[in-house]
């Protein structure tokens, strides 16, 4: 079972879904005179050092027989049965060692130069992220999860992307700022929701997630980074369009959109912003 998930998480990073919020708060401000802000604190998971993790410690497993009665309960294995699956088991073991090479293969293909599987990799990202304007701090826990803290300010003359990721062509955005003319800002922040009505990956693959993150409480299943904060913007310019529950509320900087995401979030923050 778990070498069934680690291969479908595996699947969603080259999904596209290389980067993953965890825990975070973050805020983005913009205003009349072109002025912007944003800052992101929290948790980022890069699901390429995750998931080879995972298939690491997979690769250290030892057998263990699984046995199930009629109604997929665990039961005691008989020896015959034991025996039956030490041999497939062992007979196998080329083909999932194989398997496991093909998979970190593919998962290297999407963080250009960086080898995920290299003990060094994640502190060379820090590295590469240390000298990238706006990264404070990128400090790495563990099992493809950082702690992060990012700020930028300046003036919105052209369109913003967050993450970027230098030497790494393959990492997807968390909030991206679309100029448009007339004077309006489209705001997504498509990485926050831990739901979504039509994921990129399909259907069959979304509930497969959702089964690790039930799998995962129990203990038997990879570790499933779900987005969980807020992400709040301010701006003195006039809200065209925004999926809010609750819509805009008084600023003292003019008004503010919050989105709450959690494991229920369905929809990706979006918001329409027009400066006269």
């Amino acid at each position: 079972m778990n070498r069934i998930l680690i291969a479908l998480s595996a699947s969603f990073a080259l999904g596209g879904c290389l980067l993953s919020p965890g825990t975070f708060s973050s805020e983005l401000h913009l205003y009349s005179d072109e002025r912007f802000s944003f800052a992101y604190d929290g948790e980022i998971e890069m699901l390429a050092l995750s998931q080879l993790a995972q298939m690491n410690r997979a690769s250290e497993e030892r057998f263990e027989a699984e046995c199930y009665d009629e109604d997929y309960e665990v039961r005691e294995c008989s020896e015959a049965e034991i025996a039956a699956q030490r041999a497939e088991w062992e007979e196998t073991a080329g083909e999932r060692a194989a398997e496991r090479v093909r998979e970190a293969e593919m998962l290297r293909q999407f963080v250009g130069s960086i080898d995920p599987s290299d003990p060094q990799a994640a502190q060379e990202i820090a590295t590469r992220l240390e000298r990238q304007r706006g990264w404070e701090k990128f400090e790495y826990r563990g099992d493809g999860l950082f702690d992060v803290s990012f700020v930028t300010a300046g003036t919105l003359t052209h369109d913003f992307v967050f993450p970027t990721v230098e030497g790494m062509p393959g990492a997807n955005a968390f909030v991206s700022i679309n100029l448009r003319d007339g004077g309006e800002v489209r705001v997504d922040a498509p990485a926050f929701a831990a739901g979504k009505e039509e994921p990129s990956w399909g259907t069959a693959s979304f509930a497969a997630l959702a089964a690790m993150a039930q799998a995962e409480e129990s203990g038997e299943a990879p570790r499933i980074v779900v987005p969980q904060g807020t992400f709040t913007i301010v701006t003195d310019g006039r809200i065209l369009a925004n999926n809010t529950d609750e819509g805009p509320k008084p600023h003292a900087r003019g008004q503010s959109l919050r989105w709450n995401v959690g494991p229920s979030t369905q929809q990706p923050p979006t918001a329409l912003v027009a400066f006269d």
